[in-house]
């Protein structure tokens, strides 16, 4: 195992944690924000450094390896790596920190008193830690104590909890269930039973939002804060658990289920999507759609579909992550907001309506956006294997596409909107929103790097999987530590 330049992975983690100890202490809300602003921009500093440093240690070219941070405290202390970065985790990381350092600049004065910093603060530094760990239970851990922010946020609020607890615990409870038995016959064993694949797989389909499991998100969306929904969602967690859980062991069986039910998921948001009368409700329905399409590219488990589906993953957080923010901002500034009434907010607020747009179209691949590579990969390589599939993801990114352009129309056109009031956009939720437009058109017109990051992340996978499947042992573990 490669050994980072600098202690990037614990430092991200502990940062966060401690800011969520120190905003935690602060009276003033206004201060918090301010102090939570700033550890989040110490955080998204160290994660692009891991990146950074990772991707200079494993050349292209050279098989990646995995590697833990420099001078590792916690390698000392336990005796095995426990934050350790790889191929598919190395973006990863910092797309996690972008997005909770966006949401925090672009909360507004009037909201700090609604969004808590503290826990926000909390649940980056799990995330990030989910992200940095590849031993199951360590995973399953961090999942669980990841479901505590957007609980006490409900509490606070005044929300009913049920379904969130509801479908918590269950996902919880079965990541257990499952592990035990994975554990009890053993992990490289070629062919588990039902008893550790089934709980596994619900788990899965509960976190991901996979129909019938999916009510538990659309609740979150209505009840809680804009941004706790966003990200909860966006970092596309139960994506990252499939594939440390669920890939390396699952029979192909196991596999196509994942891929159908999850067509079938992405068909249906989109057309709930499409007549959704409340714009929260819309934007949920158009991610589970989109976040379907993730698992999709799991079924055919060939590296066109599966870089496919990396690509789709990224590009989904970048563009939805954009999306979400812009429809924040219209919040802010109107309420929730209705889609059942022509709004004619175009004239107060044109930039807003020119991001929306440009981040809904490239949600759905729009030609020379973030996505529309990932997707074309993702079709070429599940209809190889399963040729409805392809008709499927185009009749989805259709209804997604409508579905956007539908709320554009009763957003920003059809009335003219009278105010006293200026609507338009500020400067930190214009340095957000156009700094993820600039990344979405960067990632569609220059996408080789992107597109070979996602291969080598994709090859890494597939040949854990082989592993797995014929017995052997990679000797990623035995590999002696480079540290210049």
């Amino acid at each position: 195992m490669n050994e980072l330049h600098l202690p990037w992975l614990e430092v991200s983690v502990l940062v966060a944690l401690f800011g969520a100890v120190w905003v935690s202490c602060v009276r003033d809300q206004f201060t918090v924000s301010r102090y939570s602003l700033l550890f989040n921009s110490i955080v998204l500093a160290t994660t692009v450094g891991a990146w950074i440093d990772y991707e200079f240690i494993n050349p292209a070219g050279v098989i990646p390896r995995d590697a833990q941070d420099y001078w590792n405290p916690l390698t000392k202390l336990l005796g095995r790596p426990i934050f350790v970065i790889d191929p598919l985790s190395s973006p990863l990381l910092s797309l996690v920190a972008l997005l909770y350092f966006l949401v925090s600049l672009t909360t507004l004065s009037t909201k700090v008193r609604r969004f808590s910093f503290a826990w926000t603060l909390f649940s980056e530094a799990i995330v990030l830690a989910t992200f940095c760990c590849e031993d199951p239970w360590l995973i399953i851990g961090l999942l669980a104590a990841g479901t505590i922010q957007p609980y006490i946020e409900l509490r606070m609020r005044g929300k009913n909890t049920g379904v969130y607890v509801k479908h918590m615990a269950l996902f919880v409870l079965l990541l257990v269930i499952g592990q035990l038995f994975v554990d009890y016959e053993g992990r490289d064993k070629q062919v588990h039973t039902l008893w550790a694949i089934i709980p596994l797989l619900i788990a899965l389909f509960i976190r991901c939002g996979i129909a019938p499991f999916h009510c538990w998100v659309s609740d979150l969306f209505e009840h809680a804060t804009f941004g706790t929904s966003l990200l909860v969602a966006m970092p596309l967690v139960g994506a990252y658990a499939a594939i440390r859980l669920v890939l390396p062991i699952a029979p192909d069986w196991v596999l196509r289920t994942i891929g159908v039910l999850s067509l079938m998921t992405a068909v249906y948001a989109a057309g709930i999507a499409l007549v959704q009368t409340d714009a929260r409700r819309f934007f949920c329905y158009l991610f589970l759609s989109h976040s379907s399409l993730v698992l999709v590219g799991l079924e055919a488990v060939n590296a066109i579909s599966l870089t496919g589906a990396l690509c789709v993953w990224m590009a989904t957080s970048v563009s939805l992550g954009g999306f979400g923010l812009t429809l924040r901002a219209l919040e802010a500034r109107r309420g929730r907001l209705s889609l059942t009434n022509y709004q004619g907010l175009y004239d107060h607020t044109p930039a807003l309506a020119v991001l929306f747009m440009i981040t809904g179209l490239a949600s759905v691949g729009f030609p020379g956006t973030f996505g529309f590579i990932g997707t074309e990969m993702l079709v070429d390589g599940t209809v190889e294997v399963f040729p409805y599939v392809g008709v499927a993801v185009v009749i989805t990114s259709a209804l997604n596409g409508i579905a956007v352009v539908h709320a554009y129309f009763q957003l920003f056109t059809g009335t003219r909107h009278r105010s006293m009031v200026s609507l338009e956009i500020g400067q930190r939720e214009r340095f957000a929103v156009v700094s993820l437009t600039a990344l979405i058109f960067i990632g569609g017109l220059v996408p080789q790097y992107h597109v070979s990051s996602r291969h080598r992340a994709a090859d890494r996978i597939l040949r854990a999987r082989s592993a797995v499947a014929s017995g052997t042992v990679s000797g990623e573990e035995t590999a002696a530590p480079n540290h210049p």
